[in-house]
């Protein structure tokens, strides 16, 4: 009890010498509002990400044995209170093993480009139509892929690099087309049995191996292809497109999580809105900017439909 109320006083202290601080110097509350807003933004970041994952979990957990420690310490529990407080004196070291996979991807995302992104630094003007285009294609090899119940994966790099992962593949370093998609995952041939990596809108390697979600609660019926797409997608930012071998249906991993059995237009308007959208921070009609190929598609159904029209009202 004398070390809490000892801890308590010192911090009651501490926040009286701030306050005073602030009053004696009007500056100091600017760089007072701007530090509450800055943690206040991380910790939203922090919970919003962790809602999502087995993180969120955890922190209730911690948030409980915290209560309890102080708890004990308002009750005189002296026993409980001492083992709490040395689980808490070396509970740093135990979160950085526990949250070692999400610790990674943090400072990982710290080392990508989105600050010099922000700032429109080495930013290329037709990246953002060239990403598009890549989707369309993907979303074209899908469609076909599902069709002839051939098995898929294929995964679009975001800010988390994969060279680790193409490592273990062979490097194609291809310009993104679905025939190349495709050709690539013809049964019984080299590169087949593995994942497309799709890096700087290049397919940058095929064949590579991804590392597998040790999930319980994901469906019996889901295979190797589906559980190594929530692998790489609970491990890095990436999005994995998986197409079943056994169904034809089209699925999508992404932060750990697998949306199932989508249609071409839910799949083209998921890619856009994860590698588009949130990449170049421009939400754009996605009929005007649809590349020439869809276009003339979509003309030329509409021609064939107004000619049965025609017909149908001339007999």
């Amino acid at each position: 009890m004398d070390f809490f109320s000892l801890n308590f006083n010192s911090l009651w202290t501490s926040i009286t010498e701030y306050i005073n601080d602030i009053a004696n110097n009007p500056f100091r509350l600017i760089i007072f509002i701007l530090d509450i807003l800055i943690v206040g933004y991380i910790v939203y970041k922090f919970i919003r990400s962790a809602r999502n994952s087995r993180v969120w979990q955890l922190l209730k957990g911690i948030v409980l044995i915290l209560i309890i420690t102080i708890l004990s310490g308002i009750f005189e529990f002296r026993i409980l209170n001492w083992l709490l407080t040395i689980f808490t004196t070396y509970g740093v070291i135990a979160l950085m093993v526990i949250f070692q996979p999400e610790l990674r991807r943090m400072l990982e995302q710290l080392g990508t480009n989105k600050f010099t992104r922000f700032f429109g630094i080495g930013l290329e003007k037709n990246l953002e139509t060239k990403t598009k285009e890549d989707i369309y294609k993907v979303v074209i090899a899908a469609k076909e892929m599902s069709n002839s119940r051939t098995g898929g994966l294929i995964v679009f790099e975001r800010d988390i690099q994969l060279n680790d992962i193409m490592d273990t593949g062979v490097k194609i370093d291809a310009d993104v087309s679905p025939q190349l998609i495709v050709n690539l995952f013809v049964p019984k041939t080299p590169l087949h049995d593995g994942a497309v990596i799709i890096s700087k809108n290049k397919i940058a390697a095929a064949a590579c191996i991804l590392p597998l979600s040790d999930d319980k609660n994901i469906s019996k019926g889901l295979g190797t292809r589906h559980r190594a797409a929530l692998g790489i997608s609970r491990e890095t930012d990436a999005i994995a497109v998986v197409i079943s071998e056994e169904t034809g249906k089209i699925s999508i991993a992404k932060d750990g999580i697998l949306i199932a059995d989508l249609k071409e237009e839910a799949l083209k308007n998921i890619l856009i809105k994860n590698l588009v959208t949130k990449q170049f921070g421009n939400e754009h009609n996605s009929e005007r900017h649809i590349p020439h190929f869809f276009k003339d598609k979509k003309k030329i159904k509409k021609k064939s439909e107004s000619e049965v029209k025609e017909e149908n009202k001339n007999k």
